[in-house]
């Protein structure tokens, strides 16, 4: 009898029972699922596959479980920059997954309250299964019905960029109209060593339950959006770890670091006026990257504005590339 207890949190193969299908020999069919046990309830084990997708799997048809290697011993079978930036996108989503989510097609319309941009906007990759016209129809009646403004997350190297164009959308503007998402496989990051080396006059800790004090380091607390929101963005998926850099004054610096399959995303980094220059950023980078291998995860990625010099210097000295880039577009003003 296999014992799922010890197994949750490690990566597995499963093989179960295929129901109502046979298999080549006469007997049942069989088919394996591998990726992180995230948990089971004694009838159905919910496992996280390598893309980060999650597949429940009926207890009473598993004939064999094992723990499988993960980490350096494990084959890598795809290199961070042989993604679509569609199957990225996606990714993403579950990285930082909204409080509400329904699928339109292969859209995905997100809605959280209003706490940023990637959680309020529908993600706009792949085909939404009607046409166009009704695909906007539904995505403003979407954020009409949560009190929210219609927004719309465009990858700019996809046609549906020149399509909202057409359709009158436009750029909301400012520092956000356009973002970039960067990638790296982990082994390059973590073959890279910058930051300085570790001192009395800092420590650095990494914690998987977020806090009040994090929060408000983060600058991630606003009056006017509801905490549940803020919390269930950032704290829901299962595995996902909150940095902190402190100091004799208490926190200096903060970064967030999430594993869903085998990627792994970084975000959140940031530095309080008080202690910049002084390499917070990179080691919190290199410390959540050795974090997020031992946890399974062999590529990162992270999405900053165009804008941030310094912040993509950074990024490219541990060897991150950009993997595409995307803009929120809103409906025309109503005349």
């Amino acid at each position: 009898m296999v014992r799922f207890d010890a197994l949750v949190g490690q990566r597995v193969v499963v093989r179960s029972i295929v129901p109502g299908e046979r298999g080549p020999s006469g007997g049942p069919a069989l088919t394996d699922v591998i990726g992180r046990l995230l948990a089971h309830d004694g009838t159905t084990l919910r496992i996280q596959r390598r893309d980060g997708s999650e597949v429940e799997v009926d207890v009473a048809g598993v004939v064999a479980a094992k723990a499988v290697p993960q980490g350096p011993e494990r084959i890598r079978p795809r290199p961070a920059m042989d993604h679509t930036p569609e199957e990225l996108a996606r990714i993403c989503t579950r990285g930082w997954p909204p409080r509400v989510s329904t699928e339109l097609g292969a859209w995905t319309l997100r809605a959280s309250g209003g706490f940023t941009g990637r959680a309020n906007s529908v993600a706009v990759h792949g085909d939404p299964g009607t046409s166009f016209v009704d695909a906007l129809e539904r995505v403003e009646a979407f954020y009409a019905a949560h009190d929210l403004p219609a927004k719309a997350q465009v990858i700019d190297e996809t046609p549906w960029a020149a399509r909202f164009s057409d359709a009158g959308w436009v750029g909301i503007g400012g520092t956000h109209d356009h973002a970039v998402v960067q990638v790296a496989d982990l082994a390059d990051v973590l073959a890279r060593p910058l930051a300085p080396p570790p001192g009395p006059e800092v420590a650095l800790r990494i914690e998987e339950t977020l806090t009040e004090s994090w929060l408000e380091a983060a600058e991630r607390i606003t009056s006017d959006v509801p905490q549940a929101d803020v919390r269930h963005v950032l704290g829901s998926p299962p595995v996902v770890g909150f940095a902190r850099v402190e100091g004799d004054a208490g926190i200096e610096a903060v970064a967030r670091m999430v594993v869903t399959g085998e990627w792994a995303g970084l975000s959140s980094v940031h530095t309080l006026p008080h202690a910049r220059r002084r390499g917070h950023a990179a080691r919190l980078l290199e410390a959540t990257a050795r974090w997020a291998s031992e946890r399974g995860a062999d590529k990162v990625y992270l999405q900053t504005m165009l804008h941030n010099a310094p912040a993509l210097a950074l990024y490219g000295r541990y060897g991150f590339v950009t993997h595409h880039t995307y803009r929120y577009v809103t409906p025309p003003p109503a005349r």
